[in-house]
C-alpha cells in the first residue's frame, strides 16, 4: 500500500467545499481590531482569541517594529545556544513577578510550550492525569512523554478521584487541566482539584492558554479563585497577549529542569523578537488598563444573559467564549454560513474536534467590540435560532450535562 493513498482518497473536506459552506482556510486581507476583509466585504469578528484587542493597538505595534529595528527580525538560533536576548529574559521576569512564581520560561509557540512541559517532566513510570476535554497539546505533550496516561470525565471531581485511587503510590503524578476549556468556555474547579491533587500527592498543571487576560484580574484561574496556586501554569502569548510563543511559570527548580530538558524548546528557534517586544508590552497594556478586562467580561455576561433568554443552549460557560450548540455537523455549516453571508464570523466547529451530538459555534468576544456590534450580532443569532430551530425544543437534556 502506498503511504499517500490516504492523502489521495481524503475527500471529505473538498465535498465540503463544493456546497459552499467550508469555513476554514479563508484568507482574510485586512484585519482592524474587531473588524476582518474577506477581499469582498467586512465581518464583525466573533471567532477570534484577540480578547482585550490588542493586535492593532498601537503602542504593541510600535514595540515590534522598534524590536526589529533593534534586533532584526530573527535570533536564527535556539534559546540553548545563540537564540536567547536580553529582551527575552526581562519578558520572563516579569511574567514570573506578575503571576507570583519564582521563575518563567518562554517557548516559541504554545503548542511547544505544552509538548516540551509535560514531555520532559514525565517519564517511565510517571502517570499523566488529564481531562477529557484537554487542549490538543496537552494531548500530544502527554503522548511525547514516556509516562502512561489516563483520563477523567471532564471537570468531574468524583471521576479524577476514582482515576488517582487506582494508581500505585510509587508513581508520579501529573493532573493536566485547561483553566478555561476553549470550546466550551467553562472554567475548571481548580480549588478542588487542588485538594484532590494534595490528597493523592499529585502535581497539577494547569494550561491558563484562555485565562490569562481574562479571568482574575488578567492573572488567570488561580487569581479567579484567590489564593489557589496549581504547581504549573503554562500558557500562550497568542490570545491576549496579542502575539505569539507561549510559556510556563514555576518553581525554580522546575523551570530550570525543563529549560534543559524539553527538547521543544532546545531544539526550535527561539521566539522571534518583534513577538518578544509585541507580548511584553501587552502585558504592560493589561496590568495598566484593567478596565479591558473588565470590559471584555462585561459582554460576555450580557451576551450570555441574552442567548439563554433567547432559548439557546450556551452550556457551563462563564467566560467571553460562549457556544451555541447546533448539535450536527449540516446544521454547523448551514448556520456558519448564514452568519458569514449576513455580515459576522464565528468558528464552525465539528465532529471529531467535539463529541458527535455537540457540535457548535463558537463565539468569543473582545473588549473592543462596541454595544451597537454586539445589538447587531444578538439580532442576528436570533433570526439564526428561529431559521435552524436551534431554540425551540431543539437541545436534549443530555446536553446540559457535563459529556
Amino acid at each position: 500500500m502506498d503511504i499517500f493513498h490516504k492523502c489521495e482518497t481524503y475527500t471529505t473536506a473538498r465535498e465540503v467545499m463544493k456546497t459552499g459552506w467550508y469555513p476554514y482556510f479563508i484568507p482574510f486581507q485586512e484585519n482592524d481590531e474587531n473588524i476582518t476583509n474577506d477581499g469582498q466585504k467586512n465581518l464583525i469578528m466573533f471567532g477570534s482569541n484577540n480578547y482585550l484587542g490588542l493586535t492593532t493597538h498601537p503602542e504593541v505595534k510600535e514595540a515590534a517594529i522598534e524590536a526589529i529595528r533593534h534586533f532584526g527580525t530573527s535570533c536564527t538560533g535556539s534559546r540553548f545556544l545563540n537564540g536567547t536576548l536580553k529582551l527575552h529574559e526581562e519578558l520572563e521576569h516579569e511574567l514570573a513577578k506578575w503571576l507570583d512564581r519564582d521563575a518563567a520560561l518562554v517557548f516559541s509557540t504554545g503548542m511547544q510550550t505544552n509538548l516540551g512541559v509535560i514531555s520532559s517532566i514525565c517519564e517511565r513510570n510517571d502517570v499523566i492525569v488529564i481531562d477529557k476535554h484537554a487542549h490538543a497539546s496537552l494531548i500530544d505533550g502527554s503522548l511525547l512523554s514516556r509516562g502512561s496516561i489516563k483520563r477523567f470525565r471532564h471537570n468531574d471531581l468524583a471521576d479524577l478521584e476514582r482515576v488517582l485511587s487506582g494508581i500505585s503510590p510509587v508513581s508520579g503524578k501529573l493532573i493536566v487541566i485547561d483553566g478555561v476549556y476553549s470550546m466550551e468556555g467553562d472554567i475548571a474547579p481548580l480549588p478542588e482539584i487542588m485538594k484532590i491533587a494534595n490528597k493523592w500527592k499529585a502535581r497539577v498543571l494547569v494550561d491558563d492558554a484562555h485565562s490569562t487576560g481574562v479571568l482574575g484580574n488578567g492573572k488567570g484561574t488561580e487569581a479567579h479563585f484567590h489564593n489557589c496556586k496549581a504547581d504549573i501554569i503554562t500558557s500562550t502569548f497568542s490570545k491576549s497577549f496579542s502575539s505569539l510563543g507561549g510559556f510556563i511559570a514555576g518553581s525554580e527548580d522546575v523551570v530550570h529542569y525543563i529549560k534543559h530538558n524539553a527538547r521543544s524548546m532546545i531544539f526550535s528557534a527561539s521566539l522571534a523578537p518583534p513577538n518578544v517586544a509585541s507580548a511584553l508590552q501587552a502585558l504592560k497594556i493589561m496590568q495598566r488598563e484593567p478596565e479591558r478586562i473588565h470590559r471584555v467580561n462585561q459582554i460576555a455576561e450580557r451576551v450570555r444573559k441574552a442567548l439563554k433568554e433567547m432559548g439557546f443552549n450556551t452550556g457551563y460557560s462563564e467566560t467571553p467564549i460562549i457556544p451555541i450548540y447546533t448539535l450536527d455537523n449540516e446544521t454547523t455549516l448551514k448556520a456558519w454560513r448564514f452568519l458569514y453571508d449576513e455580515g459576522i464570523f464565528v468558528n464552525a466547529v465539528l465532529s471529531p474536534a467535539v463529541p458527535e451530538g455537540l457540535q457548535l459555534l463558537r463565539t468569543s468576544y473582545m473588549a473592543t467590540h462596541t454595544d451597537s456590534q454586539i445589538d447587531f450580532a444578538l439580532d442576528l443569532f436570533n433570526k439564526l435560532g428561529k431559521k435552524f430551530n436551534l431554540i425551540k425544543d431543539r437541545h436534549p437534556e443530555s446536553v446540559r450535562v457535563r459529556p
